[in-house]
């Protein structure tokens, strides 16, 4: 039926009414005719006087079948004729109809002229199953059974005809111009960049995309079909992709930055759409932390399963697959197939709560497809090429143009680094890097803002890493901004970009020894946002993994800010596992071992954590005994609920944790007073001297951690 088509086709851009699939049961042949009529009526006002862009043909054709049937409807209310029940089961059919025309009408409407020129043979098919079903409305119609006027009658068997001798109608015009829509994409896939004077007229004359705000638009309209998309619609999403680069590369060779840059001058930023962690924020309700995706830190829509038994948002973890990484994000692990399982009992939850709380929670589009439509999404040739030539034009205006014009630049960079490791590869090989050096000292916040991030998001892609290194003073800038940028935003983009490059072994000494760093990333993890401290924590960490940087990390003040963290929600894992890194030195040890709350906040991270912050907390107390001298021995030790803890971890722990509490517990016996705290331990720590027999290989593989890079998607 025609109803299913189009109602799939626009569930992306807003629910039908209820209208369009109920026929009315509870209303007499008056009330009936006069719905009818107002329907009609409100079809014809809205619609016949639009300038229709494409399906002109289509759209006008069914205007004029619906004012014939308001002309009957208009006698049927006027002379107040009784209404056989075949009359009636028509007109119920009837309302059905003018329901979904006006779906449709709306649908060509509202539209992208790019999406309707890409759908033109399915909108036509639209149309033109409504034709048929009112062509079989009619020949079901009693008209002998009304007393109809002689004039109505001949206009409804006309139309009986026409619909009865109707076609599909696909406008060839508008069929070439989609076809011409084609050839420009076909010529970025050939390695070929199309005439600007063909552009021009293209997207200018004939579409009249006149401004950049309109082309805008157009961009954002796709992008929204590729995020909805459901695999049975064409285009797939990697010729969305592709129409997508065509059109942002239109946007700036045809409109040139002038009209992006007053609100990038004022700093205006569009919400973030869909997130709703962000509704939740302005009702102050605390969010359960298994319900937000690790990646995201978003409420998650559609959780799955993965390899590793962790769950994720399904966008997010798409996104993450599709960027090239074949490991789980929070634990490191490889995965050992890309499956996908649904993790209904967390939906099931997530819905509950969302509903107790009136939290709208739009459910996933097409759960079951999304695999197959992200693992299709791989860029196509004419894509790359587009958008390298978008790439071009923005470094151009990055290295020449006004100070408004590279403000939109980076942003625009920003956005074109954040997915896809080509994008982030040609981006910084057309230039762009040294050239954002100079805007992360900008005292335009918002300049600064898209310079770190689109820094952020260059850098991961490895290649990168190398090219912002050794380009003279990007660290300290860096650096600059995390301490004193503008924007909260900033400064914690700037603290993920030190992550980001610590990934290199050999950076994370020069990244510690930069003047300031090792200090802001511990202030950010005392005083920032939970985004910021996370990102920091995980700063830390990469850092905490290179021996020689354990003493700039006592001396800059980050021990004590890892153990503070030991008792905040979200990053009391990491900072576990950064002080175990820290304390395997005696420095780091006679540093914690002068934290008075250091201890007990690895014992409370042993009671309360997570499997793999406990992992690390008995490590950090393993190490801090064994690096930290007699005195912190003896204090570790007198902790009344150590015995107790450890003897639960070699019972139930991980097999990391029970290595290292069986580790700690023969320290212990070793202990003069060892029999006074631990007779209990016995068959525990029998148990797991048995279950293992390599102990404590290699420091930095005991430490569990999760390092996902926080990138903003805005």
């Amino acid at each position: 039926m025609a109803s299913a088509a189009i109602v799939s086709s626009l569930r992306r851009r807003r629910s039908p009414s209820l209208e369009a699939f109920l026929a009315p049961v509870d209303l007499n042949e008056v009330a009936l005719v006069r719905t009818l009529l107002s329907i009609s009526m409100d079809l014809i006002v809205s619609f016949s006087d639009r300038p229709w862009p494409f399906q002109r043909k289509n759209s006008r054709s069914l205007i004029r079948k619906i004012e014939v049937f308001l002309v009957l409807l208009e006698f049927l209310r006027d002379s107040n004729l009784a209404l056989p029940s075949a009359a009636v089961l028509c007109f119920k059919e009837l309302y059905l109809l003018l329901y979904r025309s006006k779906i449709l009408l709306h649908y060509c409407v509202q539209s992208s002229k790019l999406w309707l020129l890409l759908q033109n043979q399915s909108i036509s098919g639209h149309f033109h199953d409504l034709n048929q079903e009112i062509s079989t409305l009619l020949d079901v119609f009693p008209m002998k059974e009304l007393e109809l006027s002689e004039d109505i009658r001949e206009q409804l068997e006309l139309l009986q005809k026409q619909v009865r001798r109707g076609k599909l109608f696909i406008d060839k015009n508008d069929e070439g111009l989609r076809l011409r829509l084609f050839s420009f994409l076909e010529d970025f896939g050939s390695g070929r960049i199309p005439d600007p004077v063909e552009l021009q007229l293209f997207f200018v004359d004939i579409l009249g995309i006149r401004d950049a705000k309109s082309c805008r638009a157009e961009i954002e309209f796709l992008e929204e079909q590729i995020y909805g998309h459901e695999g049975d619609v064409e285009p797939n999403v990697a010729v969305l992709n592709g129409f997508v680069a065509l059109s942002r590369y239109c946007r700036f060779l045809l409109f040139g930055f002038e009209d992006s840059e007053v609100e990038m001058s004022i700093g205006i930023k569009k919400p973030r759409k869909g997130l709703i962690t962000q509704e939740i924020g302005d009702t102050f309700i605390t969010v359960p932390q298994d319900f937000c995706c690790p990646i995201s830190w978003d409420v998650m829509r559609d959780p799955v399963i993965i390899s590793t038994g962790q769950t994720y948002d399904r966008t997010s973890i798409l996104r993450w697959m599709e960027e090239g990484h074949c490991s789980c994000p929070k634990t490191g692990q490889m995965l050992a197939h890309p499956r996908l399982v649904p993790n209904r009992a967390l939906r099931n939850l997530i819905t509950q709560w969302c509903t107790a709380y009136g939290i709208n929670l739009d459910p996933p589009d097409s759960p079951d497809s999304a695999v197959e439509i992200f693992a299709a999404a791989l860029p196509t040739k004419a894509a790359i090429e587009a958008n390298k030539a978008t790439a071009a034009l923005l470094v151009q205006q990055l290295a020449n143009g006004s100070q408004g014009a590279k403000t939109v630049a980076a942003h625009e960079i920003r956005l074109l680094a954040k997915t896809g490791k080509e994008n982030r590869a040609y981006i910084a090989e057309a230039g762009a890097i040294p050239h954002l050096l100079r805007l992360l000292s900008s005292p335009n916040s918002v300049a600064q803002e898209n310079s770190v991030t689109a820094m952020l998001n260059l850098s991961i892609h490895d290649k990168n890493k190398s090219r912002i290194m050794d380009e003279e003073g990007c660290l300290g800038l860096i650096v600059n901004v995390l301490i004193f940028g503008h924007t909260t935003e900033a400064r914690e983009n700037a603290a993920a970009t030190l992550f980001s490059l610590s990934a290199v072994h050999d950076y994370k000494k020069r990244i510690a020894d930069e003047c300031g760093a090792v200090e802001a990333l511990a202030g950010l993890l005392r005083d920032g946002t939970p985004r910021g401290r996370k990102d920091a924590v995980t700063a830390l960490f990469n850092l905490s993994t290179h021996t020689d940087n354990c003493a700039r990390m006592v001396e800059a003040g980050a021990v004590t800010a890892l153990v503070g963290a030991l008792g905040i929600e979200g990053v009391a894992e990491e900072a576990a596992g950064a002080l175990a890194l820290i304390v395997r030195r005696p420095i780091g040890a006679e540093a914690v071992g002068k934290e008075e709350t250091a201890v007990a906040g690895l014992l409370g991270m042993m009671r309360c954590g997570t499997p793999r912050g406990k992992e690390n907390a008995v490590a950090a107390l393993l190490e801090l005994c064994r690096s930290g001298g007699t005195a912190t021995t003896e204090r570790v030790l007198k902790a009344p609920a150590l015995a107790g803890l450890l003897q639960t971890l070699l019972f139930t722990g991980t097999k990391r944790a029970r290595r290292k509490a069986a580790s700690l517990a023969r320290v212990f016996q070793r202990c003069e007073n060892a029999p006074l705290h631990f007779g209990g331990l016995g068959v525990g720590y029998a148990f797991a001297r048995n279950s293992t027999t390599n102990t404590d290989a290699s420091f930095s593989s005991e430490v569990s951690m999760q390092m996902p890079i926080s990138v903003p998607v805005l």
